[in-house]
């Protein structure tokens, strides 16, 4: 796999080549100065339409006829989609670390191989050699710059059961850290259209098969609704203006978010019991696991006490797939995190989160999650 990625690399490269040198150099400024913009959010993508068009670019088609939302250049961009994926094949990479790398390039250059960039960055992830990602000529070598890219990313612990936005970030560490999640869905898209063109292409799936299912709206993709930074700043102990409980929510889930809702405001109590949050005992208060198990008790769910118990409770879903009322975890290890919060839905989880801090509702994007349990 490593060679047919090699050759890949060199055939998808070369028209690339033959382009002016003026052009280059004006799609690379255009790309660059674009790249911090995040007003294109694409929330619904076609998949079959996708992958026919796809099909199509690499078949040989010009790209005269060739339309798909997001990409401009599809000529160029698919080839370079293709090198990417096709460098994760070739290190093992599962399809959700595929799905990282091509929202990252998106963002950092469209997709395009530039000869030119924020101070010396360069090529499909605008790495920069002086950041020791490898020499100029080592970087707008596509296939190089991609496994580079894997590389760095293999290394971030916990990557796996990070949102993309926070996966790509890890790697990265942009000024503009947000804007790699609008580009999740058509990154997915493309990949599940790229592997099929490769023999046992889909295969990574079994390594990675939660990813194979289609991002919910709680942890990732565009904004608001996705990650939870559409909503700004959220004022601790506020409800954010526009938020509200999904209409298909579970009713247990609705009723426990709810009852989390009306804790906002009141302080963390570590060993708290959560059964009077409002009032003159501290004891009453809650600490993070006992706001879990009041909110459920009250919607006639019952859950143990601690969040080492917690994370065993119900059954584990991936972070991809959260829905209203799933409990998420955080800090420590998967086997034993130190907190807990509840997803809310559009991108948003309420948490008690530690002594002199309130409950409050906080942005998905904010966490790195160890583990997810459905408890209903």
């Amino acid at each position: 796999m490593k060679a047919l990625a090699a050759g890949i690399g060199v055939v998808f490269l070369s028209p690339i080549l033959i382009a002016g040198t003026g052009m280059m150099l004006a799609s690379a400024a255009d790309a660059v100065q674009s790249s911090g913009s995040f007003s294109s959010c694409l929330t619904y993508i076609d998949t079959d339409k996708v992958a026919e068009q796809v099909t199509k670019i690499l078949d040989g088609a010009s790209g005269k006829n060739v339309h798909i939302e997001g990409l401009d250049l599809p000529a160029e961009q698919i080839p370079n989609a293709a090198t990417i994926v096709a460098a994760g094949l070739s290190l093992d990479v599962p399809k959700k670390g595929q799905i990282v790398a091509l929202a990252t390039a998106m963002q950092e250059s469209r997709l395009r191989n530039l000869n030119y960039g924020d101070r010396d960055s360069l090529g499909l992830f605008q790495q920069r050699p002086s950041q020791g990602w490898g020499s100029a000529q080592q970087i707008r070598d596509p296939v190089y710059a991609s496994e580079q890219f894997y590389k760095h990313l293999l290394k971030v612990s916990g990557w796996q059961q990070m949102t993309i936005t926070q996966a790509a970030q890890a790697v990265q560490k942009s000024g503009l850290p947000d804007a790699y999640a609008q580009w999740e869905n058509l990154a997915t898209a493309l990949q599940d259209a790229i592997a099929k063109t490769f023999p046992g292409g889909n295969d990574a799936d079994g390594k990675d098969a939660d990813q194979g299912k289609k991002p919910s709206t709680g942890t990732s993709g565009c904004v608001p609704g996705q990650d939870g930074s559409g909503f700004g700043r959220i004022p601790e102990g506020s409800v954010p203006k526009g938020y509200a409980i999904p209409r298909d929510a579970d009713p247990k889930a609705r009723k426990a978010i709810e009852w989390a809702m009306h804790q906002l405001g009141t302080l963390y109590q570590w060993g708290g019991s959560c059964t009077n949050s409002h009032g003159p005992d501290p004891m009453g208060r809650c600490d993070c696991s006992s706001l879990m198990q009041q909110a459920y008790a009250h919607a006639g769910v019952t859950l143990t006490r601690t969040t080492y118990t917690q994370v065993n409770e119900g059954k584990a879903v991936s972070p991809a797939q959260l829905e209203p009322g799933d409990l998420i975890f955080s800090r420590g290890t998967a086997a034993r995190p130190e907190h807990v919060g509840m997803y809310m839905g559009e991108g948003l989880v309420i948490e008690a989160p530690r002594t002199s801090k309130p409950v409050r509702i906080t942005p998905i994007k904010d966490w790195t999650i160890l583990a997810a349990r459905r408890v209903i």
